[in-house]
């Protein structure tokens, strides 16, 4: 079986989890890369973004969105990892603290609420058409579809990873 890195007090469902979070991610952004350089994600891409992406500043925000989403992402092993439980030193006024287990495992959940209130308004809006109207074939719609599927999973490895690392820290097994 391959290494998975994480803390020995960690099971090893938990650290499976974290470490399944970035890469459901991933599509999504790999996905919204390929529609800023152009590629042939939309009917659009041959004219540069056509409908789907305005300009610089657009572009910039989708590139921004997608770096910030995995960054997050990646904040789920801060859970699984030492990191998650002392502050790395190089981190100003916080290096080598130990990390509030409640304010970690609150702000993890915060994320899960957040995601699941992102989902619920993106059934409601693909429901009720409100999404950009980007053309696609049938073809580029499957690829879209596949892209941002595996977001489904994001809330709730999260919350399993969260629960887990809360149960862990509350019964002082991380230390």
């Amino acid at each position: 079986m391959p290494m998975i890195n994480a803390l020995p007090t960690v099971p090893r469902w938990a650290a499976l989890a974290a470490h399944a979070v970035p890469l459901v991610v991933l599509p999504s952004g790999l996905w919204r890369f390929a529609l800023v350089a152009g590629l042939p994600v939309t009917q659009d891409a041959g004219a540069g973004f056509g409908s789907a992406v305005h300009g610089l500043g657009e572009s910039v925000y989708v590139v921004s969105l997608s770096l910030v989403s995995e960054l997050l992402a990646f904040l789920t092993l801060g859970l699984v990892r030492a990191w998650g439980e002392v502050f790395p030193r190089w981190m100003p006024l916080l290096g080598g603290r130990p990390v509030n287990p409640t304010a970690a495992t609150a702000a993890a959940l915060a994320g899960v609420a957040g995601l699941c209130a992102l989902a619920v308004w993106g059934a409601y809006a693909a429901h009720a058409g409100l999404g950009p109207g980007i053309p696609v074939s049938p073809a580029q719609d499957a690829v879209l579809v596949a892209c941002y599927a595996p977001l489904v999973a994001w809330p709730v490895l999260l919350a399993a990873v969260a629960v887990a690392y809360h149960r862990r820290r509350r019964h002082g097994l991380g230390r």
